[in-house]
């Protein structure tokens, strides 16, 4: 019988090695490729919540919005900070609170407008919560209410029985329930959550919140100190002295 060479014999497991290796280059090449656009196609189906607005500025044609606007501070003030904004959206309640601080420090020297701007495709409570804070604006209250629905977001959000809740709040503020009942079912306060969509979409904005000030978009990040340094920026400017141009030379 003839005997198997030893050299061949010994060559045996390095082959099998080298078979082993490049299957492991070529997966995991395979690998590298295919795994990154996993996380994109995720990502691409959750929007972010605090997506900036498509347009930097808010051009002059665009559309009023609900007028007239609910807006607290003095109507003729030269500054004026526009929020855009969800009351399902967990960014927009983050902000709640620093937006208040804002009205709070500047008072009557801004001009604070809100607009509703519900995500219908993302939050299935939204439109509705935004016209009963319309409805509860028509008997006055609309700022209490709009603070009763940011501070308590996480506990309607995830009741079946979430009207319910808000008509416990509207009772809390004193509002006229059976009112606010016609006035939800009504036209009035849903033309106003409809005029604001309006203006936001013209306008490009795409998330919440999306804040302007004096027409500007300050981006996504809402900071007390972001906001204090874009609005300082603009009262510098409305209070900056006019310059005279130089008396042209009577000699010449």
């Amino acid at each position: 019988m003839k005997k198997e060479d030893p050299k061949k014999k010994s060559g045996t497991p390095f082959i099998i090695i080298g078979l082993v290796l490049v299957v492991a280059v070529i997966g995991g090449i395979y690998l590298s490729r295919s795994g990154p656009s996993a996380p994109a196609a995720n990502n691409a189906a959750r929007p972010n919540a605090n997506s900036p607005a498509k347009t930097s500025s808010i051009p002059p044609n665009a559309p009023a919005g609900a007028t007239p606007p609910n807006f607290t501070g003095s109507p003729t003030a030269r500054v004026t900070v526009e929020e855009f904004a969800d009351y399902q959206c967990g960014s927009c309640a983050l902000a709640h609170p620093v937006l208040n601080e804002i009205k709070s420090m500047y008072g009557s020297r801004i001009k604070f407008v809100f607009r509703n701007f519900p995500l219908l495709n993302m939050h299935d409570k939204a439109y509705d919560a935004a016209v009963i804070a319309e409805a509860a604006g028509l008997q006055g209250k609309f700022w209490d209410m709009q603070n009763q629905l940011f501070i308590n977001q996480s506990t309607w959000i995830s009741s079946p029985n979430y009207k319910q809740l808000w008509n416990d709040y509207a009772q809390k503020i004193g509002l006229d329930t059976a009112r606010l009942a016609t006035d939800v079912a009504g036209l009035a306060a849903k033309s106003r959550v409809d005029a604001d969509l309006q203006r936001a979409k013209a306008i490009g904005v795409t998330g919440t919140p999306t804040i302007y000030v004096n027409g500007q978009s300050i981006g996504n990040t809402i900071r007390v100190d972001v906001l204090k340094t874009a609005i300082d920026a603009e009262l510098q400017k409305v209070s900056a002295p006019a310059t005279n141009p130089a008396p042209a030379n009577a000699n010449q």
